[in-house]
């Protein structure tokens, strides 16, 4: 609330003070007019019946005649006073009544809401908006105090910033929450001029008060993104570099795991080395879930089939001691989006739900088909209207408030003791669903569970069926040759001895300059291009188009531990591109080499 007495308002004060004061001026000079016409009036009334009533007066000479006319012209003189009196009373009932219907129509119908409030706080006057956006009646305001609908926490700032302005005669600028009628809290941000009397000292308070609820909310989101945006650029850019660390990490200690025994002592090292680099390997793509860069593959999936499919590693999970309820719609539609994404969602909302029943309770997951119509808009501007696929998971544990509630989607934040928890189980849900085009929101009360619901925009096409994954054959059946182009030096190294190892003959190349050369020296067939995407000098893409031309029929794979979005860039994601995201095992390799091979041989 800006409490001031600024330079316009005084000028307009003055102006509206002279302008009333000349009319109070007019006003007293028309009462004296009509006050001395009437005393001449009298006067010559009295004149024409003195002679009457006084016998001694009837020896002055007197001329009845012209005390007549004297007097009818007197009476005309009053009648054209009247008259004149009235026309200037109309005038100013007039005036009086515009100013009336220009204030009427400008509290009636301002959005904003106007109050006056003298010095101890008490409303003179409230418009008519503060019904329409608090939901209060004209008397229930008028039978409380202007501070008593604010929030406590905030009361004192906004009594301390009206104290200061009595004081001074000037304020400052403060925002505050005041308690809707059906127990909602709104922030209001609100102004305010100082009204003072003839000595100078302030006597009430105009507030004019704003709605910025929505505002604020769409601040809290875009301080939300950003602070995502920052950290999935972080994240993004380490990606990379930390990705070929951790497939030099997972490779190497694959190629111990099969020259060492699991009786060797040495074996649970090497074992444990390699967990350790797939947990890397999940923590960074977690680290890109929440900044929505994470690789996607998405398909069109059923919500019902996902959840059936996963449902006896959920009841697993939560434990005997938690019912789980399945409400699953026949009518819920499909959707577009990466299915083990999605089954991490809901595998990270049940343990969240697990966690806050360490008592036992009710676990109940939920499909629907949902159309998020105006209304929703009107709550959540960010919303596109249309049909949805919503998944809803309600628990009856112990329930968040509104402060824990604000903060749960923030990466790192979580309410589980030390060591128990990443805090990145819901920032990763939270990044999925907004990647898929989706919303996620949240319902809370303590002490009376949570329930999150998921909606993701409806397709129109049927579920894709889902291959099954074939084990990696021990060696292909035909050898083929292959180009490798890597910048990293070590995991170049890796994969051109991984490949040799299944009896492939591999030519090795750090960057696109010295694949090209290779190529054009080789006067063999090379079946395949294994690139990398983003390296110095000429990507990936643009050497894959080189080849292509040079050598039509080549195989190309392209290989890359950047987000989609880097990616994408370079013109890799189109439809049917082959890439293997690092950092990848050495299955993963030649089983995408082998897919790579079948395609080039078809």
């Amino acid at each position: 609330m800006k409490l001031y007495d600024s330079g316009m308002g005084i000028n307009a004060a003055g102006f509206f003070r002279d302008h009333w004061r000349g009319v109070e001026r007019r006003q007293w000079w028309l009462s004296s007019s009509a006050i001395a016409v009437s005393l001449i009036l009298t006067s010559g009334i009295v004149c024409l019946l003195l002679p009457s009533t006084i016998p001694q007066v009837s020896s002055y000479a007197f001329d009845t005649d012209l005390a007549m006319h004297a007097l009818v012209g007197i009476i005309l003189l009053f009648d054209v006073y009247v008259i004149f009196q009235q026309v200037q009373l109309f005038r100013f009932r007039r005036e009086l009544a515009q100013r009336e219907e220009l204030f009427r129509l400008i509290s009636e119908n301002a959005a904003d809401m106007i109050a006056v409030v003298d010095v101890d706080g008490q409303r003179l006057y409230n418009s008519p908006s503060y019904q329409k956006m608090l939901g209060y009646s004209q008397e229930e305001l008028g039978k409380t105090s202007a501070f008593d609908q604010i929030h406590a926490d905030d009361r004192k700032g906004v009594m301390d910033a009206a104290a200061e302005a009595r004081r001074t005669g000037q304020g400052r600028t403060v925002e505050y929450r005041i308690r809707h009628k059906d127990g909602r809290w709104l922030t209001l941000e609100s102004t305010a001029s100082v009204v003072k009397n003839r000595s100078g000292q302030v006597e009430k308070l105009v507030i004019v008060n704003r709605d910025i609820t929505e505002r604020k909310q769409l601040e809290e989101q875009l301080y939300r993104s950003q602070k995502l945006e920052a950290i999935g650029r972080l994240s993004g850019g380490v990606a990379h570099d930390f990705n070929n660390l951790l497939g030099l990490i997972i490779g190497y200690a694959e190629a111990l795991q099969q020259r060492i025994p699991p009786e060797d002592p040495y074996r649970e090292a090497v074992d444990e080395i390699q967990n350790a680099g797939k947990r890397a390997a999940a923590l960074t793509q977690q680290l890109l879930a929440f900044s929505r860069k994470q690789v996607l593959e998405p398909r069109i999936l059923s919500l019902n089939t996902i959840i059936t499919d996963v449902e006896k590693m959920l009841r697993r999970l939560i434990g005997e001691d938690i019912e789980m309820v399945l409400m699953l719609s026949p009518t819920t539609g499909t959707v577009k989006a990466d299915r083990s994404q999605i089954e991490q969602v809901v595998l990270n909302l049940v343990v969240n739900a697990r966690d806050a029943m360490p008592g036992g309770g009710k676990l109940t997951i939920e499909t629907g088909r949902w159309r998020l119509d105006e209304a929703t808009v009107s709550r959540h501007p960010y919303v596109i209207p249309g049909p949805y696929s919503m998944l809803k998971v309600t628990d009856t544990g112990c329930g968040m408030d509104a402060e824990l509630q604000s903060h749960i989607f923030e990466p790192f934040f979580t309410t589980k003791e030390k060591g128990k928890g990443t805090g990145l189980g819901l920032a990763t849900a939270y990044g999925v669903i907004k990647q898929s085009g989706g919303y996620i929101w949240v319902d809370s009360e303590v002490g009376k569970g949570t329930s999150f619901r998921i909606y993701l925009p409806e397709v129109t096409d049927a579920p894709e069926v889902i291959a099954e994954v074939k084990p990696v054959i021990a060696a292909t059946s035909e050898r083929r040759t292959i180009l490798v182009v890597e910048d990293e030096p070590s995991l170049l190294k890796l994969t051109k001895n991984t490949l040799k190892g299944m009896g492939h003959t591999v030519f090795e190349a750090g960057d696109a300059s010295e694949a090209l050369a290779i190529s054009r020296k080789t006067e063999s067939v090379i079946d395949l291009l294994l690139t990398d995407v983003i390296m110095p000098g000429m990507s990936g893409k643009k050497l894959a188009d080189t080849m292509l031309t040079e050598r039509p029929g080549i195989g190309v794979l392209y290989m890359s531990g950047y987000t989609d979005g880097e990616i994408a860039t370079h013109g890799v994601l189109e439809e049917g591109t082959a890439i293997l995201r690092k950092p990848f095992t050495r299955d993963e390799l030649l089983r995408r080499v082998e897919d790579a091979l079948m395609s080039v041989a078809r």
